[in-house]
């Protein structure tokens, strides 16, 4: 039978935009996933996205996801793209607005509120200050934590005309990551408890809009500085606020929540001749 076309919807979360499929039903096969993410996700030519989360069945959970970025290539854990589904579960009545799905990072619990979700990151691991890259113009430090996926968070002096592509690109490819490489986040502190953000993501290949895991990666490496507390405002490219809400002993961070708002975009059925 064939499999088109395949009913979507397009959403963002706080500039992170997201190609999301009810695959409960096995529709898309596991082999097809990784073409039909790239060629949807190319921007102009398809759909055009940061990735796609297809939302599957699972025996513990209200439902399972499987995410991917842009390039095709399955990753554990996005925290955008986490309230994103959320919601897309919610509203399609598969899941209450208290909910848990499961996930490669382990499993995910949110609150839906209208826009407003909130969801708590599991497995976050591997806080390393001061990490061993050669410092470049602008930094003033450089350290690593993995919050489901991998990001070095950079802290820079002037944020708006840092170049964030060309060292994030160097960075995400630096033999010291190597074979997965990481996600790269430049940062500023910029008020109280609040710090910007530009990140080069890992898997677009590019400067997103914003990224939930980099925001939560850069909230918990600034507070382990002692330059914020919980809880941390974070404002992305977008513009877009972001929450981080965590709680701190010595360097280990436990229920760390990302709190923002969701975008319904529009519904659509993607069709062959897109891909």
């Amino acid at each position: 039978m064939n499999k088109y076309p395949v009913e979507f919807w397009k959403m963002s979360g706080s500039g992170n935009d997201f190609i999301l499929i009810d695959n409960r039903d096995g529709k898309i096969r596991n082999e097809d996933m990784s073409n039909l993410v790239e060629r949807s996700c190319r921007r102009r030519e398809s759909v055009g996205a940061d990735g796609v989360i297809f939302l599957t069945r699972s025996e513990q959970y209200d439902f399972g996801w499987q995410f991917f970025n842009a390039d095709g290539e399955e990753v554990e854990m996005c925290g955008n793209g986490s309230r994103c589904i959320s919601r897309f579960a919610f509203l399609n009545g598969i899941a209450g607005p208290d909910l848990t799905f499961e996930t490669m990072a382990g499993p995910v619990s949110a609150e839906v509120k209208g826009r407003m979700v909130k969801v708590l990151i599991p497995g976050i691991k591997g806080l390393k200050l001061n990490i061993d890259l050669p410092y470049q113009d602008g930094w003033e430090s450089v350290d690593f934590i993995n919050t489901g996926v991998p990001h070095v968070v950079v802290a820079v002096n002037n944020l708006d005309i840092h170049p964030v592509r060309e060292q994030g690109r160097d960075i995400r490819h630096h033999s010291l990551f190597a074979p997965e490489g990481t996600n790269a986040n430049f940062v500023k502190k910029s008020g109280p408890d609040l710090i910007e953000i530009r990140t080069y993501e890992r898997g677009v290949e590019n400067e997103t809009l914003a990224c939930g895991t980099g925001a939560i990666a850069s909230a918990l490496v600034f507070s382990a500085r002692g330059k914020v507390n919980s809880p941390v405002k974070v404002k992305t490219m977008g513009g877009e606020i972001l929450t981080i809400h965590f709680q701190r002993q010595g360097d280990s961070f436990g229920q760390v929540r990302l709190e923002g708002n969701t975008s319904i975009i529009y519904k659509g059925s993607l069709n062959e001749e897109a891909l």
